[in-house]
């Protein structure tokens, strides 16, 4: 069987995984979320993995689910569907908790279930090309299990309405949406995401662990005592850490830390 998912480790740590349908637009079904799935957590799991950089093959970055997965889906029970629902809904968990940054590098199209992935990545770039759609009203769905990612990434208002007229997005109207980080000609797509990764590798791989654990802890959280005292506890870890204290070091020896 075809491999619908490749991933890549190389030496610095970054690994590259790709979504590897490019005749069927990189469109997923569950053989590609279970694939995807282990591919997230193969990186997750190694210990030398840096930077996670989520890519596809072909012009189009994901065409959502798959038709022929959809026309199982509709002969399926109630619950062969809750099933079928969870394995995606483990997918987004999986890589929106990944330990090490992640990247969604995004060269085309995406639409549907594709868009809980960028939503899940830390960082997302997207050519000038490439365009975006919540497609799922058109055919009689709701963008259920990747919503709770989307929501968090522009906000209910904008949410109404892009959940609801489906509308293409083109990839200006995602960068102030937030769906994106930035917008990049095709040509220059490849050195952005080198230059981001470059930034990232420079950082101590615990801290960025810490933070993305911070971040998705504290970020819903009222400002009182005790969300302040959990953040002081936090920075108190840190700094006793043996990272915190390599970084220090490095810091007021004016060298690079060992990290």
């Amino acid at each position: 069987m075809t491999k619908t998912v490749t991933i890549q480790i190389g030496e610095r740590g970054v690994a590259t995984i790709t979504l590897n349908r490019p005749g069927k637009c990189n469109a997923f079904d569950d053989q590609m979320i279970i694939e995807l799935t282990d591919a997230l957590q193969t990186s997750g799991n190694n210990p030398k993995t840096r930077v996670v950089i989520l890519t596809a093959a072909g012009k189009t970055f994901s065409a959502g689910a798959d038709l022929d997965w959809m026309k199982r889906m509709g002969r399926y029970s109630y619950d062969e569907n809750l099933a079928d629902a969870k394995l995606l809904s483990t997918l987004l968990k999986v890589l929106y908790e990944l330990p090490a940054p992640t990247i969604a590098k995004v060269q085309g199209p995406a639409f549907g279930g594709a868009l809980g992935l960028i939503s899940c990545c830390d960082i997302a770039v997207a050519t000038t090309s490439a365009t975006f759609c919540f497609s799922e009203a058109k055919i009689g769905l709701i963008p259920a299990t990747i919503s709770p990612y989307i929501i968090q990434a522009i906000g209910i208002r904008q949410a109404q309405r892009y959940f609801l007229s489906a509308e293409t997005i083109n990839s200006h109207q995602a960068l102030a949406l937030g769906l994106i980080h930035e917008v990049v000609d095709k040509t220059e797509l490849d050195s952005t995401i080198e230059g981001i990764t470059q930034s990232l590798l420079s950082n101590s791989p615990a801290a960025m662990c810490a933070i993305k654990n911070l971040i998705q802890n504290i970020g819903h959280r009222p400002i009182d005592d005790e969300t302040r005292l959990e953040t002081c506890k936090r920075l108190a870890e840190i700094r006793v850490s043996d990272e915190g204290q390599e970084g220090l070091s490095a810091f007021l020896e004016k060298r690079h830390p060992d990290w």
